[in-house]
């Protein structure tokens, strides 16, 4: 038993290190929607620990959508797109996300 534990503990430890975040991927779908990337990094951070897995599958919709180059969308625009989905706590998080992220540069 003791070989067997010591080859799965490293495996285990690098299984751990291969998933990827949800900011890690909510901040690549905001990039994908067409927010520039300082701004899509600054909102993840504030909002993946907030927001459902549903919610966080209807914002990565909106990359779907996007008829711009990486980087064109306004976060105006982007938010003028979050309201479209109607639920009132992802409009919430989403625009304190922004306003925070607009505050702190």
């Amino acid at each position: 038993m003791k070989p067997f534990a010591l080859f799965a503990l490293p495996l285990l430890a690098l299984a751990g290190c291969a998933t990827v975040s949800p900011e890690a991927r909510l901040r690549s779908g905001l990039v994908d929607a067409g927010l520039p990337p300082r701004v899509a990094g600054c909102m993840a951070e504030r909002m993946a620990d907030r927001l459902s897995i549903d919610q966080l599958r209807r914002l990565q919709s909106i990359a779907s959508l996007k008829d711009r180059d990486v980087g064109q969308m306004t976060v105006e625009e982007f938010l003028f797109r979050v309201r479209g989905f109607r639920d009132v706590e992802l409009i919430e998080v989403t625009t304190r996300a922004a306003l925070g992220c607009a505050i702190s540069g």
